[in-house]
């Protein structure tokens, strides 16, 4: 393997680390069931730097391996909270890195984050609809974006940050 795909598969390797850390302390942390399912997205900030620093397969291969290790630790592999999540971090990837290529830098990680959290939240209850062979699953959407906006914009403020303290760091001792 060339020098450039190990310093590649590395990277892979401590964000998929640092994505599954981050999962396991936000199972932790009790947050009040105002909506049921809803949840803070910690690992969606390591998700969206992979989209904002890294090419497609290398953020895919984050969020699909992040999901995976996490319903491994937390119990969940191959049930139906497994494909929920899967599916959700897939398409948000998906639709992050397509939005991040069609806006050539215009849209902000905030931006970019909140069409992700939209299209996880989207993913998860066309499955869920899928699995139960009912539709009606789709109405719970309006309350989950209640929770899903402004962690999304959470998600992008923090990624965002985090993108332009590495790119900062990477220019001064890399240049």
């Amino acid at each position: 393997m060339k020098p450039s795909g190990v310093r590649t598969l590395t990277r892979i390797a401590i964000m998929v680390a640092l994505a599954t850390v981050l999962h396991v302390i936000e199972a932790l942390i009790p947050i009040p069931y105002v909506v049921p399912g809803a949840k803070l997205g910690l690992a969606n900030i390591v998700a969206l730097y992979a989209v904002m620093t890294m090419g497609p397969g290398e953020s895919m291969a984050v969020s699909f391996l992040r999901t995976l290790l996490g319903s491994l630790f937390s119990g969940t592999f191959l049930n139906v909270a497994y494909y929920l999540s899967t599916s959700g971090a897939l398409l948000s990837t998906a639709v992050m890195y397509g939005l991040k290529t069609a806006s050539r830098g215009k849209l902000s990680a905030i931006g970019i984050s909140v069409a992700g959290s939209i299209t996880h939240n989207v993913a998860q209850l066309l499955v869920a609809s899928l699995i139960l062979r009912q539709i009606g699953v789709m109405f719970y959407l309006p309350y989950l974006l209640l929770f899903a906006i402004p962690t999304g914009i959470f998600v992008g403020i923090a990624a965002g940050r985090i993108v332009a303290y590495t790119e900062n760091f990477s220019k001064k001792h890399y240049s």
